[in-house]
């Protein structure tokens, strides 16, 4: 995976943990799709507090206000990939945030346990 290394692009996408897409939280979903798109890996971080466009404190804190909880689902990849996959992840999305920046990847390895 050598030939991975260098100028990628790395994209965030921000949605609430109780977003769906049918019958399955959307950041699973997405994480799928990246897999299933040849995608070199993906990642789900769950915030501890946030807010989006609708201006909702989400907070572990204050259950009674809310267990939607903020996801970050976090990709780094080609910019051609990301170009290729962003109509799939628009047609999946009803709200969230995607952003995207420049990232320089230095290494990219997987050791066996047997080595």
């Amino acid at each position: 995976m050598s030939k991975f290394i260098g100028e990628k692009v790395l994209m965030r996408i921000f949605v609430g943990e109780a977003k769906m897409h049918g019958h399955r939280p959307l950041y699973e979903v997405l994480v799928e799709l990246f897999l299933a798109e040849g995608f070199a890996g993906a990642t789900v971080l769950k915030g501890v507090i946030g807010f989006g466009a609708h201006r909702i404190y989400h907070t572990h804190k204050l259950l009674e206000l809310s267990a939607d909880m903020p996801m970050v689902v976090e990709v780094v990849e080609s910019q051609e990939k990301i170009d290729a996959i962003m109509p799939k992840v628009d047609a999946i999305m009803e709200s969230g945030m995607i952003t995207l920046e420049k990232a320089t990847v230095i290494r990219y390895t997987h050791r066996h346990e047997n080595e």
